[in-house]
């Protein structure tokens, strides 16, 4: 189990390199008008993204796999697992949401803003921070 935990560990922290540098891409993408900039920037978001979900699957994969050889997350003394898991969905969403503003940037009806994606950006950062409090201080 404790592979399974060291390759957990390291695909999540794999897939937030690429959640923290995904929406970053935007940020650029949103102030450049050249378009053969666009097309560069546009290419290199959808590698990372392709590339972040499979990283993102083996993680949610292995973390399944944790949870359920372990046993935990049920029974009292546990609600920082329940916590977590409802995090782990939020950044599952926030994946996702990257994947619909990825398409939108291709097809050139991007609306918002670099400011839009600069805080954007933020979001998985405090998503980690509140796993990993969680995880390591389970508070109740």
């Amino acid at each position: 189990m404790l592979w399974v935990k060291t390759f957990h560990i390291v695909f999540i922290a794999s897939w937030f390199a690429g959640l923290f540098y995904l929406p970053r891409i935007y940020v650029n993408l949103a102030q450049q008008t050249d378009t053969s900039v666009q097309a560069t920037l546009i290419g290199m978001a959808r590698r990372l993204y392709r590339f972040t979900t499979m990283l993102a699957i083996v993680a949610v994969i292995l973390g399944m796999w944790l949870y359920l050889g372990y046993g935990i997350g049920v029974g009292p003394g546990n609600g920082w697992m329940h916590a977590k898991l409802f995090f782990v969905l939020l950044i599952i969403g926030y994946h996702h949401a990257c994947g619909v503003m990825l398409r939108k940037f291709e097809q050139g009806k991007n609306t918002r803003s670099h400011k839009f994606y600069r805080w954007f950006n933020e979001v998985p950062v405090l998503l980690l921070l509140v796993v990993v409090a969680l995880v390591v201080v389970k508070p109740f």
